[in-house]
């Protein structure tokens, strides 16, 4: 294999985390619109705590959650992912000092003003800001505000430390959970802003089913649809009441386009990566080509050896992007399946040497962070915010001998396979669509595609 034609998120990792101290605060309590939010919003969290969830509704309050990450100097330790870092590393804690809107975003003009931060970047950070506090606002929790503040006081924090010390992630990246918890960090950010009320998981029993797998030895993979840079944030917070150990234990093939961005690049520390570049921006830059491909190499090698020692749960989105709407009806759709994508994630389960399933999963997300209408080139793009219901599905597995009367390894065989996947993530799709889109809920229920709102 030169290379995999995987799609979605890329890369090469030396940083590594803070040291931070973690007080204990009282929360206040807010409204059931954020369903889960817990108490210790950064602390490492093991899957016997994520199991015992309580449903807990609460506000913190920015001074706190600053106090949960400046506390003590920021010592470097070495991490697992990393190839050693340096014993010290001092930035500024303008963010995490902010008390209001106004100090938070004159904190950007200070950096910017100090030479820290890059314009380009600032704008990106106070355009952020003011979508995500328009869409907090739209879900009408009385305790937004201090929602808004805590979560962006944070983020800001994490950027501007990324810009001082980037991070450079490995063609493997494991979530960094600890001494800073960014799985955590990301999941308290995102949870805001979806509509549990017209949210909706299809075939929970199923997702059950790939725990079970999971603990028998078996690799899952979820070929899906793809629409939002938040999906993996929206799909633990739709399944972390229920399946924690899947919310936290997925692995995302992800484009370098996320672990690049400094605006993004936080929020994906905190997930479980295979880094690959996308197809669709393979030939952005010819004289890159050749490193690219010899990256995506590297990244299937890595996959390979993951997969080898079994109970590995990887989501891919054979598209090779997020989806995009119909430029003539605006419908949203899930975008075609890669067949060669699919093939080779296909082989690489069955040369794994573990047994191994492939489920077809459907994601209805992008009206909560939906992408520029085209593929752009450029690091950087806008970021359009709103409060919206998602939606999450799973249907059973298929094989190829299921479904191929042809020979397995010929190509109309992995077409056939592909189509079949693809049809399945669209039925799904289109059930999705009618319970969040057409108001339908519950109602829109079908024999294979069963909703539940398991938060209720």
């Amino acid at each position: 294999m030169s290379s995999f034609p995987l799609p979605f998120f890329s890369g090469t990792s030396t940083r590594t985390p803070f040291s931070v101290s973690l007080k204990s605060h009282s929360p206040s309590f807010s409204s059931s619109l954020v369903p889960f939010q817990r108490l210790e919003l950064f602390r490492s969290t093991s899957v016997a705590t994520a199991r015992s969830f309580s449903c807990v509704f609460y506000s913190l309050k920015a001074k706190a959650t600053a106090e949960l990450v400046q506390d003590k100097e920021y010592g470097v330790s070495s991490a697992g992912n990393s190839g050693g870092g340096r014993s010290e590393v001092e930035y500024s804690r303008t963010f995490l000092e902010a008390r209001s809107e106004q100090e938070l975003l004159s904190g950007i003009r200070k950096e910017v003003e100090a030479g820290k931060l890059p314009p380009n970047v600032a704008a990106g950070m106070e355009e952020l800001y003011q979508n995500y506090r328009n869409a907090v606002f739209q879900s009408g929790d009385p305790a937004a505000v201090e929602i808004i503040l805590s979560n962006m006081a944070v983020a800001f924090d994490r950027m501007l430390l990324d810009v001082e010390d980037p991070f450079v992630f490995q063609p493997y990246h494991k979530a960094l959970r600890e001494p800073f918890d960014y799985y955590m960090f990301g999941q308290n950010y995102i949870r805001p802003l979806i509509d549990f009320r017209n949210s909706y998981v299809g075939n929970l029993s199923l997702f059950y089913e790939i725990e079970e797998k999971l603990e028998q030895g078996y690799n899952i993979v979820l070929i899906s649809n793809h629409q939002t840079e938040a999906d993996p944030g929206i799909i633990a917070s739709l399944l972390e009441k229920t399946n924690p150990h899947i919310a936290e234990n997925m692995i995302y093939v992800a484009g370098d386009r996320v672990i690049t961005d400094h605006i993004c690049k936080p929020f994906s520390m905190g997930r479980n990566l295979i880094c690959v570049y996308s197809k669709k921006h393979m030939f952005d830059v010819p004289e890159l080509v050749e490193m690219k491909r010899k990256a995506n190499t590297r990244s299937v090698k890595e996959m390979a050896l993951l997969l080898r020692g079994g109970s590995k749960l990887v989501w891919i989105a054979p598209s090779g992007g997020r989806d995009r709407p119909d430029p003539l009806t605006e419908e949203w759709y899930p975008a075609p399946f890669d067949s060669s994508s699919v093939d080779n994630m296909r082989r690489l389960i069955e040369h794994s040497g573990a047994p191994g399933h492939v489920y077809p999963l459907a994601l209805l997300s992008y009206d909560i962070m939906p992408p520029p209408p085209q593929v752009e080139k450029e690091i950087g793009e806008r970021r359009v915010i709103s409060f919206h219901g998602a939606g999450l599905s799973v249907a059973p597995k298929i094989s190829l001998q299921e479904i191929a009367v042809a020979s397995a390894e010929s190509e109309e065989a992995k077409d056939v396979y592909t189509q079949a996947l693809y049809k399945s993530v669209t039925e799904q799709y289109n059930v999705l669509k009618s319970a969040i889109l057409g108001k339908q809920g519950l109602a829109a229920s079908t024999p294979g595609v069963s909703l539940l709102q398991p938060w209720n």
